[in-house]
């Protein structure tokens, strides 16, 4: 019987032994408990983790930015106390 529940689910089987390429159950219990979570939550941080780690965390970008995008960049700044630049986002400062 498949159900949109069990589409979205995946069979998940521990390793007979830890390595880099997966996990005991009795490791995976070791770390619920020192993190206080079941080992389903546990599993869940841990893959967070590595999303976070490994996969960008941004959408590229379509390119540099235009001509007309930095002045309007520029033009909406707030300006503040005058202060001496040595570099720039947008390219060379002049003197």
């Amino acid at each position: 019987m498949s159900t949109a529940r069990n589409r979205q689910q995946i069979l998940f089987r521990y390793r007979t032994t830890d390595s880099s390429h997966g996990l005991t159950r009795k490791t995976a219990q070791r770390l619920a408990r020192h993190l206080g979570v079941d080992e389903t939550q546990a599993i869940h941080r841990a893959l967070r983790e590595l999303a976070l780690r490994e996969l960008p965390q941004y959408e590229r970008d379509n390119g540099p930015l235009t001509q007309e995008q930095a002045r309007q960049i520029r033009k909406r700044s707030v300006t503040g106390p005058k202060r001496s630049v040595r570099s720039s986002l947008f390219g060379t400062v002049g003197k």
